[in-house]
């Protein structure tokens, strides 16, 4: 299993790593604080100080078509934010 999906990119989350060293990762939904913080020091080689995580429940859209009405719904997402140590840098783009 693995614990990180894959980092968050998008503006906000690049703001939140120039303003407060906070990188945000998707992870899977079973994975608790610790496993995520095993899994980055792991796989970036940083020593991680803070792991908030919050979960997005799943999106529920509906429309009507000749067939009737159809329903789909996203999945359920969970989303890391890792703060790491004073120093600690993770280049994202490198790996």
């Amino acid at each position: 299993m693995s614990v990180i999906i894959k980092p968050v990119i998008s503006e906000k989350a690049n703001y939140l790593t120039d303003l407060r060293g906070t990188y945000s990762f998707l992870v899977d939904t079973k994975a608790n604080k610790i496993q995520i913080k095993n899994a980055v020091e792991a796989a970036y080689g940083v020593k991680v100080a803070d792991v908030n995580t919050m979960i997005y429940a799943p999106k529920v859209s509906s429309k009507y078509t000749k067939k009737g009405l159809q329903v789909g719904k996203t999945n359920k997402l969970k989303k890391a934010v890792v703060k790491l140590n004073e120093g600690e840098v993770i280049d994202i783009f490198a790996v």
